[in-house]
């Protein structure tokens, strides 16, 4: 996935670099003219995925995140693909397996959490994980044209 049209940075698991990490990754999508609907569904995500590390990855305190942004053709739709992944060393833990909220139940009947990711998962074409060489690695993709 490393190209030269891509970018990463390293960030603290901290609530204030969800920010930062939105900021960096909205920089890379304006020079990109990325439609903004596309681009607000990716700061959706960004913001459940990297609070997700905040929360979860590093139970004793904070630890890296890295999150790199890219664009790559894609010849099956002739658009392009936003192509954005978080690295961390925290615990081991795929969201992805996580059971989808029942969403036709009510507030009150419903189990709580899951919900973000299922979010995410509705607004993203295409999304992996791996635990690979001691890192969490969550990817995330977008169609756009």
């Amino acid at each position: 996935m490393k190209n030269e049209n891509s970018r990463e940075m390293r960030f603290e698991a901290v609530v204030a670099d969800i920010g930062r990490a939105t900021e960096f990754v909205d920089q890379y999508l304006e020079e990109q003219d990325c439609p903004m609907k596309a681009q607000m569904q990716i700061d959706i995500a960004i913001d459940e995925l990297f609070g997700n590390i905040v929360h979860y990855a590093y139970p004793q305190g904070s630890g890296p995140v890295w999150v790199r942004v890219g664009i790559e053709p894609d010849s099956e739709c002739a658009g392009r693909v936003i192509v954005l992944t978080f690295r961390d060393c925290g615990i081991p833990y795929d969201p992805l397996s996580r059971k989808d909220p029942d969403t036709t139940l009510s507030l009150e009947e419903r189990e709580p959490g899951g919900l973000g990711i299922y979010m995410v998962k509705k607004s993203m074409d295409a999304l992996s994980y791996e635990y690979k060489d001691g890192q969490n690695v969550l990817a995330v993709s977008k169609i756009i044209t």
